[in-house]
């Protein structure tokens, strides 16, 4: 992506402080969530419907949310998802109080915050390219700073401030994320307004769904960019899976010694979010992708031969490094090359493949700890990332980057499907 040294827009800074608020909450009930499930049972089935009743959204809604998203004001849609979901923390702080607390309750409690968050996300997604004009390096820029607070707050703040919280009374966490969707929405509410998307007269909801889905697995570009985030949460939730049982049998961590090991992993985030631009502008955007993927399988092949805490920790910071990265570098590309009334659709498409990877993930990682050794699942991560660094390589190569650009630039909206030499289609 070339250079582009103008300002970031005055209203980006109310997008990145609304952001930060909410990050800052997400990581709040992140931490809260389970702990007051814990408080009601034991039952570790229980306790596994609270957290996977997040997730559902995205695998019920996800095309769907971003076909609504491309319909609807992005602008108006994020600041009613947040003041929504403020307006839901308040039913179980109630219960809370009155002492009517169930994990149905609190199921369903995860289930809609992760609806609106689909709303959110995939919203603010497609309103950052009409805010910032669709300037690729600006898009690099902003997507390094959000994703900088993102993983500051609800990585290293959030958590720890919901376990205090916690503490003073089980509401409290609860009406402090209120408070922060509360905020985020007021702020959300005063951004400038953006170009309503175009409907498409005579198209059902579905059609425009499947419209949408099938424009990522018709792009070889765009396939690749959302390839590696699904392999790659298959690799890296085997990992979670087991992490906390090798951290312990194997390198000799207790509960303290593991929360720094993931804090590493946070620290080398942040580091990766921070230099994803430079990498971008060295090294060209598509190889600097395939760098930062090769990174992270061979710092999971590192964590895997590890035998000491050190070594372990650092392994983690270095793929944390790797994923800040990615997670910079591949949605400001993708911002950058995707038509705008589209920029719904393929993004939650992406996060759907993604999210539906995950528990695949998860079980893949508990079969081979159980049926081998706990460090099997470490080294099949790293040679399905390393394997998915390959095949996706020349998908997201510099030269296929470079001309998805062209194409956005020479029909001003970037590589609209209606233009008829738009390259790297299957």
């Amino acid at each position: 992506m070339t250079s582009d040294m103008r300002e970031l827009p005055t209203g980006f800074g109310r997008l990145w402080t609304a952001q930060t608020i909410s990050s800052l909450g997400d990581g709040v009930s992140h931490a809260a969530l389970p702990l007051l499930a814990l408080s009601l049972t034991r039952d570790p089935m229980a306790l596994a419907v609270v957290t996977a009743a997040g997730t559902l959204p995205w695998l019920l809604f996800g095309v769907l949310g971003g076909a609504l998203v491309d319909r609807w004001d992005r602008r108006r849609t994020m600041w009613i998802a947040d003041a929504a979901r403020a307006v839901l923390l308040a039913i179980p702080a109630g219960a809370a109080v009155l002492d009517l607390l169930s994990i149905p309750l609190l199921a369903a409690v995860a289930f809609l915050l992760g609806l609106g968050g689909l709303f959110f996300d995939t919203a603010a997604t497609a309103y950052l390219p009409d805010l910032l004009g669709r300037a690729p390096a600006l898009l690099e820029r902003a997507n390094s700073r959000l994703r900088g607070a993102q993983t500051a707050m609800s990585g290293f703040v959030g958590p720890p401030a919901g376990s205090a919280l916690l503490a003073l009374g089980r509401a409290v966490p609860l009406l402090a994320d209120a408070m922060s969707f509360a905020l985020s929405a007021v702020l959300v509410r005063s951004l400038p307004a953006a170009p309503r998307p175009v409907p498409q007269a005579g198209e059902s909801l579905l059609r425009q769904a499947r419209a949408g889905a099938s424009y990522v697995f018709r792009d070889r570009l765009l396939l690749g960019l959302a390839l590696r985030p699904a392999v790659g949460n298959v690799a890296f939730l085997a990992v979670e899976t087991v992490l906390a049982l090798f951290a312990k049998e194997r390198l000799g961590i207790d509960t303290y010694g593991f929360g720094l090991l993931l804090t590493a992993e946070a620290t080398g985030g942040l580091l990766g979010a921070g230099i994803a631009s430079f990498l971008g502008r060295r090294l060209g955007t598509g190889t600097a992708l395939t760098c930062t993927a090769a990174v992270e399988g061979l710092a999971v092949l590192g964590l895997a031969t590890a035998s000491d805490p050190y070594v372990a920790g650092l392994a983690l910071a270095v793929c944390g490094a790797g994923m800040g990265a990615t997670m910079v570098l591949a949605p400001s590309l993708r911002q950058a090359v995707v038509p705008a009334h589209l920029m719904g659709r393929v993004a939650s498409t992406s996060r759907m493949l993604a999210m539906c990877a995950a528990p695949f993930g998860a079980l893949i990682g508990g079969w081979l700890a159980t049926t081998y050794d706990v460090r099997t699942p470490l080294y099949s991560a790293a040679g399905l990332l390393l394997a998915m660094t390959a095949i996706t390589a020349s998908m997201t190569s510099n030269r296929r980057v470079e001309e998805a650009l062209r194409t956005a630039a020479s029909t001003g909206d970037p590589k609209d499907p209606a233009h008829k030499s738009a390259p790297d289609l299957l």
